[in-house]
């Protein structure tokens, strides 16, 4: 059997939509998955996700939700000639988390049908938000993707039986007010009342993100925000975003984003985009 060829995914800040139209053949493969939530809405035609014990297919109405660290193989249905989807990449705020127990079909691979056929043009809206010409496009997508999400939890069957923990919200909620200081996992487990094995595998097992990698994430959220928002030097914007070194906090930046501070500046400038 001939090995799939596997998807690269430059990491998220905070959201990137699509709206694709695809024929037979179509294949997306990542066996690890990836460090963001994804939101797939089957529009015409049929999609399958893949996962350990078979085949997930996908038919018009059908969300599906994706969480981090989950394999990604998703095409068109050996059944259809297409499949048309909308889809987001995220990163949940910290109270969206409840909000994303979906009934599961496989470990981190949900499916939830939405009544609601206004839901799907909310997600086109979404989409549409992103990539308008509003000054503030990112900030007005995710407002619109959280009342989505708040549509949704309306539908699911699960939702007044959510399993996620409070401690691990109240334990984002720290890390996103202590952006500036050095934080280590003691800390965090100290806040919320945990030992520290205890935070990091409970913290892993419902974001699909380590502590670390989700303080990091945030950083860089917030460094993208201050670059794009003010003028403040990039050292200025190092310290503020808890990085003692400017040289170090560049890497870390491009490495999420694929460009340096000063260039991803540049290309958030209003004439620019």
């Amino acid at each position: 059997m001939t090995q799939p060829r596997i998807f690269t995914h430059t990491p998220v800040l905070r959201l990137l939509t699509g709206h694709y139209h695809e024929k037979s053949g179509y294949r997306v493969y990542r066996p690890d998955g990836v460090g963001d939530w994804l939101l797939i809405l089957t529009i015409a035609g049929a999609g399958r996700f893949g996962h350990a014990n078979g085949d997930l297919i996908s038919e018009p109405g059908d969300w599906v939700l994706i969480r981090p660290g989950t394999l990604h193989d998703y095409a068109v249905a050996p059944s259809a000639t297409g499949w048309e989807l909308l889809w987001v990449h995220f990163h949940p705020r910290a109270h969206w988390l409840e909000w994303l127990d979906w009934p599961a079909i496989a470990p981190g691979l949900m499916r939830l049908q939405v009544g609601d056929h206004g839901a799907a043009e909310r997600f086109h809206a979404v989409h549409r938000l992103l990539h308008g010409d509003l000054r503030q496009r990112e900030a007005f997508a995710m407002h619109a993707l959280e009342g989505l999400l708040l549509e949704c939890d309306v539908a699911n069957p699960l939702a007044a039986t959510s399993h996620y923990d409070a401690r691990v919200r109240r334990a984002m909620d720290y890390l996103d007010g202590n952006l500036a200081r050095k934080v280590l996992l003691d800390d965090v487990a100290a806040a919320v009342g945990l030992s520290t094995s205890r935070l990091a595998h409970l913290f892993a097992a419902q974001t699909g993100q380590t502590v670390q990698r989700y303080l990091e994430m945030r950083r860089m959220q917030r460094a993208s925000e201050l670059l794009s928002r003010t003028g403040f030097s990039v050292l200025q914007i190092a310290e503020t975003v808890g990085f003692e070194s400017q040289f170090y906090f560049s890497q870390r930046f491009k490495r999420w984003t694929k460009q340096s501070p000063l260039a991803f500046r540049q290309a958030s400038r209003p004439g620019n985009r």
